[in-house]
């Protein structure tokens, strides 16, 4: 696996930074807002509290910020909290390509249509050139209701699969599995 290293980037206002644990109590409270609002008319309530729980609990975000093969990024400025791309090394491919699984892109929903989502994507992707180099292969999950296929594909993923994934206490994530090749 790649020891990833921090790396900045200015996007006009908008900072995107490596999270910390001091960041846990943002990241919590904006990833409430921002989950409720995409998966409001996909998912049922009590499935939401599950997966928020399961996903952004203080213990699962320390699991998730600054453990080896895993990198988690926050964009903000001075005023507000715009939203969060999390990555993590899945291994390698048949050939040897290495891995990544994009786990998290999140935009909050007054930003949407900004161009955050694309600078947070542009950004894991360059990200993982500079630790990793190319080839590799970066897969995601999501909701095959999610309206954020369409921005997927817009970045050139493409779906590769789909499938049903149970995640526990009787839901399941039934999902398309997109994926990016980069070179």
């Amino acid at each position: 696996m790649p020891n990833f290293e921090i790396i900045n980037e200015q996007t006009e206002t908008m900072q995107i930074r490596p999270a910390t644990y001091d960041d846990i109590p943002v990241i919590r409270e904006n990833a409430e807002v921002v989950f409720r609002a995409t998966y409001a008319d996909i998912i049922t309530p009590d499935q939401m509290d599950y997966m928020i729980d399961w996903m952004y609990s203080e213990e699962s975000l320390r699991n998730q910020i600054g453990a080896p093969g895993k990198a988690f990024f926050i964009a903000l400025d001075d005023s507000r909290f715009g939203g969060y791309v999390s990555v993590e090394m899945q291994g390698k491919m048949e050939d040897g390509t290495p891995l990544f699984h994009l786990q998290k892109i999140y935009v909050m929903p007054q930003l949407q249509g900004t161009g955050l989502g694309r600078k947070l994507f542009e950004h894991i992707v360059s990200y993982l050139r500079t630790v990793g180099g190319a080839p590799f292969r970066i897969e995601l999950n999501v909701n095959r209701n999610n309206k954020a296929v369409g921005f997927y594909e817009k970045m050139g993923m493409f779906r590769d699969r789909e499938g049903d994934f149970p995640i526990g206490r009787g839901f399941y994530m039934n999902d398309y599995i997109y994926a990016l090749e980069v070179r």
